[in-house]
């Protein structure tokens, strides 16, 4: 059985769907499917399905919801509702589990073990790989996480949490990109990044290294500029340490900016602003 939150949600085998498309039944699908291998406490299903306003049968119809959940899976898997009550779908006493199964594909796993493969390539120096590592791990999206799921608090936090892995992942992949002197290349998607989160240091760090690079020290500047100004007007505060010195290097026209090993991680001393 594999599945999918990396995009729509997906869970079926040998192209049979068996996600529900009521939504209701769907965003507990999907919940589950979040946590694939966890077990997920009823009290977290109601929350997620009706946050702050549950029904008083709302234990009852989470009930239904799984019963019909269990016979989609069973013809999706060509198997009986029983087995997938004990091995796929089974209750534990406090909540349900979405179990996985042998030979299934969940593309969040997938991109979790690139990215972790990419970072410790990265980590190691070996540029080529952790580009193609990466590369790979962003190619296991489709789209926003649970693009075509109703989204409650539950789901909010876990969708969160794996658009922030991701764009890690774009960032890691984008540096491993510059070490390898692909600065011209990048200069596009860069500026875009920058435009969908104008608060984001690290990724006008990256911009601002790719402009200096590609000989546009101008724009470069100007890029630090933009992002000064928004840091103070949004936040309050200034721009960090470590973007203040690329932008010092540039203003002296340093040419160890140029070099391919130049440090280009943000302090880690301070998170970058979101």
């Amino acid at each position: 059985m594999d599945i999918g939150i990396l995009g729509p949600l997906s869970v079926g085998s040998a192209g049979r769907e068996a996600a529900p498309t009521a939504p209701k039944p769907r965003q507990l699908l999907a919940l589950l499917a979040a946590r694939t291998g966890h077990v997920v406490p009823t009290d977290a299903l109601v929350d997620e399905l009706w946050e702050h306003d549950p029904p008083a049968s709302a234990v009852t119809v989470i009930q239904t919801y799984i019963v019909l959940l269990r016979r989609a899976l069973a013809t999706t898997l060509q198997t009986g509702t029983e087995q997938v009550a004990h091995d796929v779908l089974p209750y534990t006493g406090w909540g349900y589990q979405l179990l996985p199964q042998d030979g299934g594909v969940h593309d969040a796993d997938r991109f979790a073990r690139h990215t972790e493969q990419g970072r410790r390539e990265l980590a190691a120096g070996d540029y080529q790989r952790a580009t193609m590592s990466l590369q790979r791990a962003l190619q296991t999206w489709r789209g926003p996480a649970l693009a075509d799921v109703r989204i409650g608090p539950q789901l909010l936090a876990h969708r969160t949490s794996l658009e922030e892995s991701r764009t890690v992942a774009v960032e890691q992949r984008i540096e491993a990109d510059l070490h390898l002197g692909r600065h011209h290349q990048l200069i596009g998607e860069l500026s875009g990044l920058v435009i969908q989160d104008p608060l984001h240091e690290r990724t006008h760090s990256l911009l601002m290294v790719s402009q200096y690079r590609s000989g546009r020290p101008a724009q470069a500047l100007e890029t630090f500029r933009k992002l000064h100004k928004n840091l103070r007007e949004e936040l309050g505060i200034e721009p960090s340490p470590h973007v203040t010195k690329i932008h010092e290097k540039i203003l002296s026209g340093d040419t160890s900016l140029l070099l391919r090993d130049d440090i280009l991680s943000l302090d880690p001393s301070r998170p970058c602003a979101a």
